[in-house]
């Protein structure tokens, strides 16, 4: 498990010249390693340049979104294919994403839960799914089914407009018995989207996604849900609203699904008001930065060295140095609220602004998860006094998410190749030491 952020390592003593004896009389403890679960519909995103004639031969409506049959995107790939006019092909789906992004960061275990191709040939889109996933990615769960997993087409026409065609394929079809109850006996979280619990009449994918929601609260593990996209949230914005408060712990999302789901349409505001259903807000907000808002013990509250900022709330980051907690665990509760604008102003040219709240939410994920792998090797650390859900403050957690976020913004694909590096040539210590 490697340690979010930039952390600075002093030695008060020389490691290498322990007292014989000692280390003799001492055994080395075997160290826990706890992971993230995530439930996904496998999917992969393929990018094209294509002419008008082409959108319309398959039916298709220029700057909008359709969901086409297995023959017909069979068809596409194919045409795709044989005039070399694919640009870009990535292993995608929300989850996907985090999961990937997460075990490059710490460089250690997630589970994915989804299905995946019985028959896999080379080229093919299981094929690219699984060249494009982290190794520390454990796929040993995932349910075989007969059919292709989903795809996503992004058509570019020349004057720019993309259009998508979406193919689900066997994407849904996940079984709840392929949800096995063991595997989150040791799960630091369980992610989760909004597109699981909202799929076509008969697919089996809500109801495995409420089968590992039933473990993960038998288990006490933080459930953490991402809501992918504003349409799917305004169908019946108070039904979501609902689902939060009866089982999320951590909710991630951008300004627009933001204001589809609290009617606030300054993140801030949203944030705040997300906290009468869940316990901590990850909201990303483009070219302003992303927010975190969450609770904290007011006996364990830390006040800001940074300059204090005001917006719809007055001097809302007094207490970003404080830890995130969940509000039934703190006996007098805090609200805390912290910033930070986009890491060195944003990329020179963003390449790519889809997966980018899916790494901010990774690097989330890994802090929770190093809090864990803390307590449970270092129990007696007063680290752990109270029962805290990240190993860092607000501000270093939203500093670390701002971090990957850009790095996955400055690139094509939506995971990143590497983790980030152990020294920041391009930025000086004190973005790490504020």
């Amino acid at each position: 498990m490697k340690f979010p952020g930039q952390r600075k390592s002093k030695h008060y003593f020389p490691v290498q010249a322990r007292e014989p004896l000692l280390v003799q009389s001492t055994k080395k403890p075997k160290l826990k390693h706890p992971y993230v679960i995530g439930i996904d519909q496998t999917l992969v995103d393929i990018e094209a340049n294509v002419s008008e004639a082409f959108v319309e031969k398959y039916g298709l409506s220029k700057g909008h979104s359709l969901v086409i049959d297995d023959k017909c995107a069979e068809a596409l790939y194919e045409e795709l294919q044989e005039n070399k006019m694919i640009k870009h092909e990535f292993a995608g789906g929300t989850i996907g994403n985090t999961l990937h992004n997460y075990s490059t960061l710490a460089d250690d275990r997630s589970i994915l839960l989804g299905v995946m191709s019985r028959a896999i040939r080379i080229g093919s889109y299981a094929y690219r799914y699984l060249c494009n996933t982290s190794s520390r990615m454990d796929l040993n769960y995932l349910q075989s089914v007969s059919g292709p997993i989903g795809r996503c087409y992004t058509l570019i026409s020349d004057d720019g407009e993309r259009t998508f065609a979406i193919s689900e394929g066997q994407m849904n079809q996940l079984q709840p018995s392929s949800v096995p109850e063991h595997i989150f006996e040791n799960a630091s979280a369980l992610v989760l989207t909004a597109y699981l619990v909202r799929c076509n009449e008969g697919d089996p994918m809500p109801e495995s996604t409420m089968r590992a929601i039933e473990y993960a609260k038998k288990y006490n593990v933080p459930i953490v849900m991402t809501l992918g996209t504003k349409s799917v949230i305004l169908q019946n914005p108070q039904w979501w609203r609902d689902f939060l408060k009866e089982h999320v712990t951590l909710l991630a999302m951008n300004e627009d699904e933001a204001e589809a789901l609290t009617g606030e349409s300054d993140p801030l505001l949203a944030a705040d008001k997300s906290l009468e259903w869940v316990d901590l807000v990850l909201c990303t907000a483009g070219p302003i930065g992303l927010y975190m808002a969450g609770f904290t013990e007011n006996n364990a509250k830390r006040k800001t060295t940074l300059p204090l900022l005001s917006g719809t709330i007055a001097d809302f980051n007094q207490y970003e140095f404080s830890r995130p907690m969940k509000k039934d665990a703190c006996e007098d509760p805090v609200k805390v609220y912290s910033h930070i604008a986009p890491y060195m102003g944003g990329p020179e040219r963003i390449k790519n602004t889809n997966g980018a709240g899916d790494g901010a939410l990774s690097a989330v994920l890994h802090d929770m998860s190093a809090n864990r792998y803390h307590k449970e090797n270092v129990p007696n650390s007063t680290k752990h006094t109270y029962a805290f859900l990240t190993y860092s403050s607000f501000s270093q957690v939203c500093k670390y998410a701002n971090r990957v976020s850009y790095e996955v913004l400055a690139q094509h694909s939506p995971r990143l190749s590497r983790g980030l590096p152990e020294k920041e040539e391009s930025l000086k210590e004190a973005y790490w030491e504020r």
